[in-house]
């Protein structure tokens, strides 16, 4: 117990204990789950675009004015606990959920497939200058045009699916399952810290604990070697979940291997007036937060405190879900 407090009171000095280790629940289909204390942060970031450029010099400073829906840092209290998937969600849990609940993913329910690699592919020939391929029907979470196994993050999800997701094991389960809010997440995501990463501020500290754009995915993508880490994660694509280090609540995979789905809407002007308490993110919108960066994701774009965003039927290669279920 006196751990316990010590944590929650900030003084993180316990590398070989995590909240985690006294607070995991696994669900019918072997989600684990840890319980997040409730508690208070500053969420969002201020970092001027100077103070990027010298953390961040390979890119261009016009990547550093168009943050403006980070700021302004601003006080939440997240009033109650909630247990947060351990993992994010794997192709072996997607598909058991499919196979139980009848659902069918909207990559091929509406016969449009999803987005994936493929080598011979040039972005330079498409009308977006997208990474990959798609959409087309060949691709969906079964094939993101690279080899998965059951342990790794599933991808090519909407927003839809994680809802659909969540709706079936709150009926099934009894308790009641959904995203995280973009406050929530976050809040989760420091665990405590302030700096850019849940690893610091250093975007090389991020080796051995996130599967992001590095030295073996650049090899698929030489054009922006340039903004690779200069390392090694051993992964050109996802990694099975819980490869790397987790933060100090237990969470694994924070930073990098797939996006997450958030429950908010986007509004670049919603932090200037967020309540302190619970916020839940704008009342309508037209597109969904995703949050935490994935395994082609440059280092700057998989800080805590960036948001992406989407629409709710957006399927793509880089993007998973991790979610939440209420505690009692």
């Amino acid at each position: 117990m006196r751990r316990r407090i010590l944590f929650i009171l900030g003084l993180l000095c316990l590398p070989s204990w995590s909240w985690a280790d006294e607070a995991v629940l696994k669900n019918l289909i072997d989600m684990k789950f840890v319980l997040i204390p409730a508690g208070e942060f500053m969420m969002g970031s201020d970092a001027s675009a100077d103070t990027l450029a010298k953390a961040y010099p390979q890119y261009e400073r016009k990547r550093f004015l168009e943050l403006g829906d980070e700021a302004p840092v601003h006080k939440v209290r997240i009033t109650r606990a909630f247990y947060l998937g351990q993992h994010e969600v794997t192709v072996g849990q997607f598909r058991r959920f499919l196979l139980a609940s009848g659902y069918q993913p909207e990559s091929e329910a509406d016969g449009s497939g999803g987005y994936g690699y493929n080598p011979a592919y040039d972005p330079a020939l498409s009308a977006r200058g997208d990474a990959f391929e798609g959409r087309n029907p060949k691709y969906s979470w079964r094939n993101p045009g690279f080899a998965q196994d059951d342990d790794h993050p599933v991808v090519n999800v909407t927003w839809n699916d994680a809802l659909a997701m969540c709706k079936w094991l709150s009926q099934t389960e009894g308790k009641t399952y959904r995203l995280p809010t973009e406050a929530e997440w976050e809040y989760a995501a420091r665990a405590g810290t302030s700096t850019q990463y849940y690893t610091g501020d250093d975007p090389q500290s991020l080796l051995g604990a996130a599967n992001i754009f590095d030295a073996d995915t650049a090899k698929n993508w030489g054009r922006w070697a340039s903004y690779a880490l200069a390392g090694h994660d051993d992964f050109a694509f996802t990694s099975p979940v819980g490869s790397f280090a987790p933060n100090a609540f237990g969470l694994y995979d924070i930073h990098g291997n797939a996006w997450e789905w958030t429950a908010d809407w986007h509004d670049d002007h919603y932090y200037a007036n967020s309540p302190v308490n619970d916020p839940q993110g704008p009342a309508t919108g037209n597109v969904r937060v995703r949050r935490g960066g994935s395994w082609h994701t440059w280092s700057f774009y998989a800080r805590s405190s960036y948001r992406n965003w989407n629409a709710p039927d957006t399927r793509y290669t880089l993007v998973g879900m991790r979610l939440l279920r209420e505690a009692d």
